[in-house]
């Protein structure tokens, strides 16, 4: 917490420092605090009155107290309300001053859920009062997240004295918000943390005025910054690439497809942001198996011709490895020099690589992390390529943007993102989208298998490569987990091996060495595995036409988007049917059972995107914890569509026309919005 606000707010440094594990770290923070819940003890209730189950204020005389020891040690109250009737106060922890001050005769105001018991209507560990005045809360009462050793009475009290010394001046138009009905700030301020009991139990909780307002200010702040953030950019100045695409047309030619509208298009869009004076800034995304490493290349091309180089980083060493395989193929005809950069390299061949990459012996470089360390230097970096974008955080994105002055941008991710999560979480950045799959791809057939029917699918998989096709097997674990029962990796693969003793089984895992997990997927490749065994380590990157099989255990517990990915491993070669067996165990939650319906009924990457957004939630999806991107804590971008159209457009105008009005907003809601600049 900043030293201004624990000074203003009177704050012991303890107490300030449980804040700011709940992230309250300034006033703003502490104002804009939602309430978990709401109880009502605005009105006071008679046993008669009361719906059992309902949580009820109750105000009644202890008649008498007893600690009994059976089945536990516990206090039990008798209570006798204002109308003469019973009901008990269980405590199963108490204290020995709590016996000496509920005594019998003692009057009481009990807040808690009423349920049956054992000697009849009973509340367990109620709010209890012993001290309280004839007038009863106006307000509903807020329960807020808080930390061990914060109680909610320190917790509302901090709040309250926030809310009266903070500034809630309203920044916005009064033209604005009388056009869009919303209210002034400061009302839906205070009616967050005080609601009106009447309104609020006659209110939609999607329609109350003063949530509607903050859903708006917050979308309205993460619009704001993004806008600054690409400002920022643009207003960078970079010298212009000059290329004739003289590389880019050699390779089209050596080709063995055609390039589909989608990809020309997007490497148009691409084209035109190399031309401009300002860094490029782009997402390129694009269901699985779209092309998108072509495009890559591509661009990667246009750069080398203008004399600078490039870096390509993926999260994996399969899938680094598969890139720079598959771009030495493309680029050695060309006379282009491919370096390869990765963790599992021995010091001696790193050094030497590192040594030739500053001094511009090669054009490009790919690698894993190992990229992104403090001594890897280029001569003349221009742009880089992150393949999966969601799976690096933001520090290590700024670490090898800066190896290069103001460097060109384009990420690439198969998880197509929906409308709305781009509108919100990726406003700042120009996205394409490869929404064409190449031709003579046909579709990969999914089918849902109960655990009970296994072996028809060892026995379909085995059929399958007796015609001269390759299946994987993906299993979720490596090792026994009690708690999941999942069958494990290691023990599919012996159980395999020994049913089907005339074929080839491999078995791929992430604890094993990378040159051991390159030899494998290898041998794969060339058909020498017909069987591949394999935990998810093989969700992305990996490409064997002839694999037309995949099979998946406990499909139930995996999101949306990874089976997807999975399932895009298949079906890559022309013309050849394939499936995606997904064998499930029984019992299926609700959620379990929705996602396989959706990954059932769907192979539209952008559609399934949809649906994983709106079980998983943007957090999930986007790997947030690590991107640095401040997630939305009162506004949903599925629910609220209409609030973000409206904070985009304002957005725009603001910052065209009312630069102290954005300070303002994002002093409140983003004061460290510097973090998220230049990533």
């Amino acid at each position: 917490m900043d030293k201004d606000t624990r000074k203003q707010l009177n704050l012991s440094n303890a107490t300030s420092d449980k804040l700011s594990k709940l992230h309250l770290n300034t006033l703003a923070d502490i104002v804009l605090y939602l309430p978990l819940r709401y109880e009502d003890e605005t009105r006071l209730s008679t046993i008669n009155q009361a719906t059992i189950g309902s949580s009820v204020l109750i105000e009644g005389t202890i008649i008498k107290q007893a600690v009994q020891y059976r089945p536990r040690k516990q206090l039990l109250l008798q209570i006798k309300d204002t109308q003469n009737s019973i009901f008990f106060i269980r405590l199963f922890h108490f204290y020995p001053n709590q016996l000496k001050q509920y005594t019998e005769n003692t009057k009481i105001r009990a807040f808690g859920e009423l349920k049956r018991g054992f000697y009849g209507l009973e509340m367990t560990h109620p709010k209890i009062k012993t001290q309280f005045s004839d007038q009863l809360n106006p307000y509903l009462t807020p329960i807020y997240p808080t930390v061990s050793g914060l109680s909610q009475n320190t917790l509302r009290t901090i709040i309250e004295n926030a809310l009266s010394i903070a500034d809630l001046e309203d920044f916005l138009p009064d033209s604005l918000l009388k056009k869009n009905e919303l209210i002034d700030f400061k009302s839906a301020v205070l009616s967050i943390h005080y609601p009106n009991p009447e309104r609020y139990y006659h209110e939609e909780f999607n329609q109350n005025p003063a949530l509607k307002r903050l859903k708006f200010d917050e979308l309205l702040a993460q619009q704001l910054s993004m806008g600054l953030i690409k400002a920022k950019r643009n207003e960078t100045k970079k010298h212009q690439l000059n290329f004739s695409n003289k590389f880019s047309n050699i390779l089209l030619q050596s080709l063995s497809f055609e390039l589909t509208n989608a990809q020309k298009k997007v490497l148009h869009e691409i084209e035109e942001d190399l031309r401009q004076n300002h860094p490029m800034h782009r997402l390129l995304q694009g269901d699985v198996g779209s092309g998108k490493t072509i495009v890559a290349a591509l661009t990667a091309l246009k750069v080398i011709e203008s004399g600078y180089q490039v870096a390509v980083i993926a999260p994996t060493e399969l899938l680094a490895e598969q890139h720079f395989n598959q771009f030495q193929k493309w680029f050695d005809p060309l006379n282009l020099k491919v370096a390869w950069l990765s963790g599992s390299q021995n010091k001696k061949q790193k050094e030497q690589t590192k040594q030739e990459i500053v001094q511009g012996q090669y054009h490009i470089v790919i690698g894993t992390h190992a990229l992104i360390q403090e001594d890897v230097k280029f001569q003349n970096l221009e742009l880089i390529i992150i393949d999966e974008q969601h799976r690096f955080g933001v520090n290590q994105r700024l670490s090898l943007k800066q190896k290069g002055k103001e460097v060109h941008q384009l990420m690439m991710s198969a998880t197509p993102i929906p409308r709305t999560l781009s509108m919100t979480y990726f406003a700042d950045v120009d996205v394409s989208a490869l929404d064409e799959l190449p031709p003579n791809r046909t579709p990969v057939k999914t089918i849902l298998v109960s655990e009970p029917r296994r072996e028809e699918v060892e026995n379909f998989a085995y059929h399958k490569i007796k015609q001269g096709r390759q299946v994987y097997w993906v299993c979720p674990l490596i090792e026994e987990s009690e708690a999941l029962q999942l069958t494990t990796t290691i023990e599919t693969h012996d159980t395999l091996q020994k049913k089907f003793p005339d074929i080839n089984i491999g078995l791929v895992h992430g604890r094993l060495q990378s040159d051991e997990k390159a030899q494998i997927m290898s041998d794969f490749k060339e058909n020498k595995i017909q069987l591949l065994v394999a935990t998810t380590v093989i969700e992305v990157g990996i490409n064997v036409p002839n694999a037309s099989t995949m099979v998946i255990e406990h499909s139930e517990r995996m999101g949306l988007s990874q089976l997807h990915q999975l399932r895009g491993r298949v079906g890559r070669g022309e013309n050849i049917t394939s499936e995606c067996i997904l064998i499930y165990k029984t019992p299926l939650s609700d959620v379990e059972k929705l996602r396989l319906k959706v990954i059932y009924e769907s192979n539209d990457g952008f559609e399934i995107a949809k649906q994983d957004l709106m079980i998983r939630g943007p957090g999930e999806f986007l790997g947030a914890k690590q991107s640095g991107i401040p997630l939305l804590r009162f506004a949903n971008i599925n629910e609220d569509w209409d609030l973000l159209e409206l904070a985009k457009h304002t957005a725009q105008d603001l910052l065209k026309t009312s630069p102290e009005i954005v300070e303002k907003h994002l002093n409140r809601w983003l004061p460290d919005k510097e973090t998220y600049l230049g990533v």
